[in-house]
């Protein structure tokens, strides 16, 4: 059974893509793509997880990871991080839809996460803007864009708020351009989180990829796992 909620003008329930779940979705913001489901899969459960998504937009990356793993560890708690108000207000429309007491979401910046969150978590999800500020997406609004550009958001400053929060042997799974790869592994490395865990995604066999998906571990050793690319059609 189905939590009630109402729908605005521009909002649409969207298919999760498991178990028959809802996500509620504006069609004038920024909506989620296959990339996001892609770091949901990527990302492994613990037993005890307490769980943050970075940027979570209207929260496809916490619900979907949830969905994944929500036999396993049904109360398991997770809190969305999101700048932007009313995508906040979107991911508690669909936590109220599908009945997910677990969730809780914080409309604020990444930048400014309150002294509660201090080595809270053992596990963030991230799915950070890409692009560099000044570069592409020129024709987009000011609300797509800061989904996609490091407008109000810096990959160092994603990286420090992740320190932060993150107990240690905590992880983040982060998923970032391709070509990015050095930086996202040296300004990890400079926040005290090593990457363990390597997985390209391209777009066809053969070719080189574009997105990758990386874990790290705060206060980890050096040692990286290079997994298998992920062809994404």
């Amino acid at each position: 059974m189905n939590g009630d909620v109402v729908l605005g003008k521009y909002e649409v329930l969207e298919d999760m893509l498991i178990d028959g779940l809802k996500i509620v979705q504006d069609t004038r913001l920024y909506r989620f793509t296959s990339d996001s489901v892609l770091l949901s899969r990527f990302a492994r459960w613990k037993k005890g997880d307490v769980v943050a998504d970075f940027c979570a937009g209207s929260g496809i990356v916490g619900f979907h990871f949830y969905a994944l793993n929500k036999d396993k560890a049904p109360d398991m708690p997770v809190t969305l991080f999101e700048m932007q108000a009313p995508l906040c207000a979107l991911a508690e429309k669909t936590a109220v839809y599908n009945r997910f007491g677990n969730f809780s979401v914080v409309n604020g910046k990444l930048q400014e996460l309150d002294k509660a969150y201090h080595e809270k978590f053992s596990l963030i999800l991230c799915n950070p803007p890409y692009e560099r500020a000044g570069t592409g997406f020129e024709n987009d609004d000011y609300d797509k864009a800061v989904c996609r550009k490091e407008i109000t958001l810096t990959l160092q400053e994603i990286a420090r708020a992740a320190s932060y929060a993150l107990k240690f042997g905590g992880r983040i799974c982060m998923l970032h351009r391709a070509d990015r790869l050095a930086e996202v592994c040296y300004t990890l490395h400079e926040e005290h989180i090593e990457v363990k865990k390597i997985q390209f995604v391209g777009g066809r066999v053969a070719t080189k990829p574009y997105l990758v998906m990386i874990e790290g571990v705060k206060g980890g050793k050096p040692s990286c796992e290079i997994l298998e690319t992920i062809v994404n059609r």
